[in-house]
């Protein structure tokens, strides 16, 4: 090798090595593009919201009226469980197999997916928000900016990632990310499943007019809608549940 050729090689080399410490690069910014509309049950207080193939799966909360239900998007369920006495929280199906948490009650329900017929209850400490899966794993979020992964089976903690974020709830996992709404926001997150890092931050304000907001909750429903790129999103107490897709900020 001539000495012009090994300079370049060395240059190259240095070029390309990545530099030590350097910050990770900043969240993206994404806005909401509304494409449809869906009618919503405005009695409902989504907690969440997932398809499983063509169906979409509901779980609602407060104390004495949680449930979970399922059925076609935009029409009335096909099944619905109720929860008596608890404060449902977030949902995942996993095949057949479809998990609901509780608020402070401590407790997961696994249903049948089908029936959402109860199977068993498993306790857990610590306050249950969202649930997702990736990866063959369960994604639990408590309030806090930590996600935990939990065994899809016997739903006992595998691990978990700070994403330095507080008050992370509804959770919908899609490929290598979560997306995670922000209690009391029109703020979602899309993070890094593997390391917490949150690589996208969404505004979806604006959804509701007044007169809908007003006697609305906050935003709480994300299911991504299977093989389109494209999402749902509800909250609770909403009459509309919005089919989006998330694109670069103005």
């Amino acid at each position: 090798m001539t000495t012009s050729l090994l300079l370049a090689a060395v240059l190259g080399g240095c070029a390309a090595a990545p530099v030590s410490g350097a910050a990770p690069p900043a969240p993206e910014k994404l806005e909401v593009r509304v494409l449809s509309f869906l009618p919503h049950d405005a009695t409902a207080f989504t907690q969440g919201l997932e398809f499983s193939g063509k169906t979409l799966y509901e779980g609602t909360g407060l104390a004495g009226k949680s449930s979970m239900r399922a059925g076609p998007a935009g029409a009335a369920p096909s099944v619905r469980q109720e929860l008596p006495r608890l404060f449902g929280e977030g949902i995942t199906v996993l095949g057949a197999t479809a998990w609901q948490i509780t608020w402070r009650d401590g407790v997961a329900i696994e249903r049948d997916a089908k029936t959402l017929a109860e199977r068993r209850r498993v306790d857990y400490t610590g306050e249950g928000w969202g649930l997702c899966h990736h990866d063959g794993r369960l994604v639990m979020s408590d309030g806090s900016s930590k996600l935990t992964f939990r065994d899809p089976v016997s739903f006992a903690p595998t691990g978990s990632v700070d994403v330095g974020r507080d008050q992370l709830n509804e959770l919908e996992c899609v490929g290598d990310s979560v997306y995670a709404n922000v209690w009391q926001t029109d703020k979602i997150l899309r993070i890094d499943a593997a390391s917490g890092r949150v690589t996208g931050e969404i505004d979806a304000s604006g959804l509701l007019t007044p007169d809908e907001r007003s006697s609305a909750d906050v935003l709480n429903g994300i299911a991504a809608v299977p093989g389109t790129g494209e999402f749902l999103l509800t909250g609770k107490l909403w009459p509309k549940m919005f089919r989006v897709k998330f694109v670069p900020a103005a």
